[in-house]
């Protein structure tokens, strides 16, 4: 992927690793626009210099509003980022964690598919461009304490896969990045392993640029949660995870 001719759209980027990336496209070249909720954060990045949509992954009308507006302003636009993102805690002992379930699943799993539904056609009527979802090393290797993240991350990776197999022959690219843990939003506090934000974006940005551009763009610190089922490592490392349980969750034997 040519990093430095880009108009790129990153929905979830007005924090962590999306805000970082909006840097590192914009360093190389790109036109760069971020959409998210956070009225403050979007301030900020429109006085860095970039376009900036309100939009909320949850809301049909609000995807279907920021996509009029994106699509206005850059009719050029070739490079979706879709990276919405909730990471909670639940009990499963309790049915009241259904209710932290359906925003999971809403925000990670649906709100990907709505952006991907509202910018899909107009990728498709250029005959070029590129989708790039965002699932986790967890959708590979789960982390008990989180299981509605995990599975919704990992059905983002299903539903990745079949877009790309949809989308072959329109000259529409759908590349997912699979991150670990990242330190951004506190993760540096309760994971020591965490890996620097910084260092995470530079490998990523290595690996966009390469040609072809992989499909999976995976760091090297994810590598051992993308392949541990293959590796016969699924397990033991499944059994390690779960040891947070008895730390996370009151009450429950890790």
């Amino acid at each position: 992927m040519d990093l430095s001719h880009r108009t790129v759209l990153i929905v979830g980027g007005t924090s962590g690793i999306g805000r970082e990336l909006a840097h590192r496209f914009a360093a190389a070249g790109s036109t760069v626009a971020v959409g998210g909720r956070n009225t403050r954060a979007l301030t900020e990045l429109a006085q860095e210099g970039f376009g900036t949509v309100r939009i909320d992954v949850t809301d049909s009308a609000s995807v279907a509003s920021a996509r009029d507006t994106v699509l206005t302003r850059y009719p050029e636009l070739d490079t979706v980022v879709t990276m919405p993102g909730v990471m909670l805690l639940e009990d499963l002992r309790d049915p009241a964690h259904f209710e932290t379930a359906a925003t999971t699943i809403d925000t990670n799993l649906l709100g990907t598919i709505r952006v991907i539904d509202a910018f899909t056609p107009h990728l498709i009527r250029r005959g070029t461009g590129t989708l790039i979802t965002v699932t986790s090393g967890i959708a590979f290797l789960p982390f008990p304490p989180m299981p509605s993240y995990a599975a919704s991350k990992a059905a983002v990776h299903a539903y990745s896969e079949a877009l790309r197999a949809q989308l072959d022959g329109t000259g529409v690219d759908v590349v997912e990045l699979v991150p670990p843990a990242v330190a951004t939003a506190g993760q540096e506090k309760v994971n020591p392993h965490a890996l620097p934000l910084d260092d995470f974006a530079t490998e990523v940005m290595h690996l966009l640029s390469q040609e072809p551009t992989p499909r999976e763009v995976v760091v090297k610190a994810a590598l051992v949660h993308r392949w541990a089922e293959r590796d016969g490592t699924y397990d033991d490392l499944v059994a390690q995870r779960s040891r947070a349980l008895g730390v996370l969750l009151p009450g429950r034997q890790g």
